[in-house]
């Protein structure tokens, strides 16, 4: 049974007579309906990103959708011939979405009976109910962050910085050198913890201890004088990936212990932990402290123990079921695969 009260994190829209009244290959020009723009602008302004799924040919639709200065708000596009639950298919994996988050609105029952059948994760909805959009629950997120409104731009981004890739000729540290990565770091305020919630949830691999952190419970460790809640957020030539990485270590006596370190699973191939990882051992030294980490093993996370040990980290604890590093060699902790990155603090002076 899908659990109908996740929220939906993309719209995928069919074109003719849905979004607009009409069909492009048979009108001039079909003006889009009010309602639908309506509803593009209320749920892009919370987060939600849209995408196209369409029969026709991809150029006069593409086209359509630059006249009327709408394509902007659409991370992908897929318009062909082919069932379309197969380029909404396409769109929640080029997006790295669950189709449990992906809804669809077409005007036609055939097409979305299609979809329903193929893909019965997707929330499939007529064109009639477009003008209700802004109303749903299931259309309305719980909070909405700044990370959420720049959604769709990050994604854009992440779509050129896909081609691109693709169509480099050179090797993968030579890519990654030539994207000009800058990471900040800053100790987390009010307006993260959403997103450093978010983080603990869905981040597995690419994560320490796999502990999650309430948001109230982020709160209280952000305020103690014992604890420090760092946030990471990247960018490069393309634009920025948002925030991607967490950093939550315990303060003991002159210990300072990484109690879990995480990186979206995003920034996966960017090589951007070890640079991480270094920061926080720096922040831990400049204040006459020793840095050790906890590392939890489960069944998908033993990158990130290699990751720990690359950065200078030795076992002293080898308990299986929470192991303890000390970080030992100074020099480690500016390994070379980190150095295609740039670190800021992100930190205001008092």
């Amino acid at each position: 049974m899908i659990a109908m009260e996740q929220t939906v994190k993309c719209v995928v829209w069919d074109l003719d007579d849905t979004i607009w009244d009409g069909v492009v290959l048979e009108q001039d020009a079909p003006m889009p309906k009010a309602d639908a723009l309506r509803a593009l602008d209320v749920l892009d302004r919370r987060g939600i990103l849209h995408a196209v799924a369409s029969r026709g040919e991809y150029e006069p639709a593409a086209a359509h959708l630059r006249m009327h200065g709408i394509e902007e708000l659409f991370c992908a596009v897929d318009v062909g011939w082919g069932p379309k639950s197969e380029a909404v298919r396409r769109i929640a994996d080029t997006l790295n979405l669950g189709l449990d988050t992906i809804a669809f609105v077409d005007n036609d029952p055939v097409e979305r009976a299609e979809v329903s059948e193929a893909l019965p994760p997707v929330r499939c909805y007529p064109a009639e109910q477009i003008a209700s959009f802004p109303d749903l629950p299931e259309l309305t997120p719980p909070a909405v962050t700044e990370e959420a409104r720049q959604r769709r731009s990050l994604y854009r981004a992440e779509r050129i910085r896909q081609v691109s890739e693709q169509e480099f000729h050179g090797s993968n540290s030579e890519f990654l050198a030539s994207l000009e990565l800058v990471m900040t770091v800053r100790r987390a305020t009010e307006d993260d913890l959403e997103r450093a919630h978010e983080l603990t949830v869905r981040s597995h691999q690419l994560n320490t201890t796999g502990r999650t952190f309430g948001i109230d419970e982020l709160r209280r460790l952000c305020a103690s004088d014992d604890h420090e809640v760092l946030v990471a957020s990247l960018g490069d030539r393309f634009g920025g990936y948002g925030t991607i990485g967490l950093a939550v270590s315990e303060i003991r006596g002159d210990d300072s212990v990484l109690q879990l370190l995480l990186m979206s699973c995003r920034v996966m191939s960017r090589g951007v932990g070890t640079a991480l990882i270094r920061h926080v051992v720096e922040r831990a030294r400049a204040h006459g402290r020793r840095a050790l980490a906890e590392f939890v093993p489960t069944d998908v996370n033993r990158v990130m123990l290699v990751t720990l040990r690359f950065a200078g980290f030795d076992v002293v604890d080898p308990n299986p079921d929470r192991i303890l590093l000390l970080c030992n060699d100074v020099r480690s902790t500016a390994a070379p695969n980190a150095d295609h990155v740039a670190v800021l603090s992100g930190d205001v002076a008092p």
